[in-house]
């Protein structure tokens, strides 16, 4: 497993893998080829069938700039083994090759092949990292800070700082989401109105609103924080943010937080997939969801083994859970999607609470059951756009056109 600061990662949405992941692809790229004058990429697979709609585009051409960028777009190609697959070419003024780089998009920003880094961990599997905690009468984030020592703190600390900002930003921004459904932006209100609301109903409609203020953000493109994908990325702050108002839970406990629910993300990430074009969204908001029930159930005063419980059921939860972006857009149904993650996070975090974290289906369990139930979903419900609710507002507008 890599450092977390290969899954936190700060960066423009709307998507981890079509905009963070081939910007970084296509700097390294720049950099290795000086001469050229201009770029041919061409985009494979998820990357194209929906790189349009999470502005893969628009994010090449503003890293190559300013030298000129022809985009070929084969979304009914995939490169294996990743169906996030781009292919970069530089040119000279004749249109001559000067080299060209195969990259894929591994999810969360991440490019294939970095995994192959040095590993500060010792343990891949949850279940070797609880014994070790067990053994050693340690928590999971003294254990992360055993692993990757303490200048990890400064980092996360970070990290939860620009969580928080995306909150309140989306908290205070009106207006229509871009990309052609005129979506409104809803954080603000459904805020407003969550504050009225009587104490039964109140805190999980807040929990909402901020986990919606964060997926508005992303979604216009602003800047969010890979929890572990940025289609994903409002499940852990709104949880994180409810305990900081609600509970009053101090910054060093926010970071520590953090980083026990950093180390389940990293297992999935390594073990499995936080990949949408892989394994579907169970990948994306699947782990979101599994992360922020490890966190609140830290917050909460659980034990290792009832943490463990709470990521188990965050994950095997949302098992089968299909990709399927609304006109290749991040909004419907990922925002609504982040909201229902994050109250289904404390809900499983207080069902964890109840009981004592024995259980029979392990998180490494759930981890390997989510994967295979990925590879067994149809290419149409990974991040193509090409079936489910996107193929049903897609007929929806064309019964609409003119002459039907």
């Amino acid at each position: 497993m890599n450092s977390l600061r290969q899954l936190y990662r700060i960066g423009c949405g709307p998507s981890s893998s079509h905009t963070i992941a081939p910007q970084r692809a296509a700097t390294q790229f720049a950099n290795a080829h000086p001469a050229a004058t201009a770029f041919r990429v061409t985009l494979y697979g998820s990357l194209a069938a929906t790189g349009r709609g999470h502005l893969t585009d628009r994010v090449l051409a503003q890293t190559l700039a300013p030298r000129p960028v022809e985009i070929l777009w084969e979304p009914a190609v995939e490169l294996p083994p990743q169906p996030n697959g781009m292919r970069l070419e530089a040119l000279d003024a004749d249109g001559r090759s000067l080299g060209e780089t195969i990259y894929h998009s591994a999810g969360g920003g991440a490019l294939l092949g970095e995994e192959a880094q040095a590993s500060p961990y010792p343990f891949t599997c949850l279940g070797e990292v609880l014994d070790a905690c067990e053994h050693a009468g340690e928590t999971y984030w003294e254990y992360v800070s055993r692993c990757e020592g303490p200048d990890l703190w400064a980092y996360l600390g970070e990290i939860w700082n620009v969580m928080g900002d995306c909150v309140e930003r989306g908290l205070r921004s009106h207006g229509a989401l871009p990309g052609g459904l005129g979506l409104p932006r809803k954080a603000a209100s459904l805020h407003r109105k969550a504050s009225l609301l009587g104490p039964e109903f109140r805190s999980e409609a807040l929990l909402a609103a901020y986990a919606y203020a964060v997926s508005e953000e992303n979604a216009a493109g602003g800047v969010v924080v890979t929890a572990p994908t940025c289609g994903a990325a409002g499940v852990l702050p709104a949880i994180l943010y409810h305990f900081g108002k609600e509970r009053g839970v101090s910054t060093d406990d926010m970071v520590r937080a953090l980083a026990t629910a950093g180390l389940f993300g990293n297992v999935v990430k390594r073990n499995g997939s936080i990949s949408g074009a892989v394994v579907g969204c169970q990948g994306e908001v699947g782990t979101a969801c599994a992360m922020g029930a490890a966190a609140a159930a830290q917050l909460l005063g659980a034990s290792p083994r009832q943490i463990e419980y709470a990521a188990e059921m965050g994950l095997e939860h949302h098992f089968g859970l299909t990709c399927d972006p609304v006109a290749g857009l991040v909004q419907i149904p990922c925002i609504e999607r982040n909201a229902h993650a994050a109250t289904r996070s404390l809900s499983c975090a207080r069902f964890a609470m109840l009981s004592d974290g024995l259980h029979r289906i392990s998180f490494d369990d759930a981890v390997a059951v989510m994967l295979e139930t990925g590879r067994a979903l149809p290419r149409v419900y990974r991040e193509t756009a090409l079936g489910g609710l996107a193929q049903v507002y897609a007929r929806r507008l064309a019964e609409r056109s003119p002459g039907k």
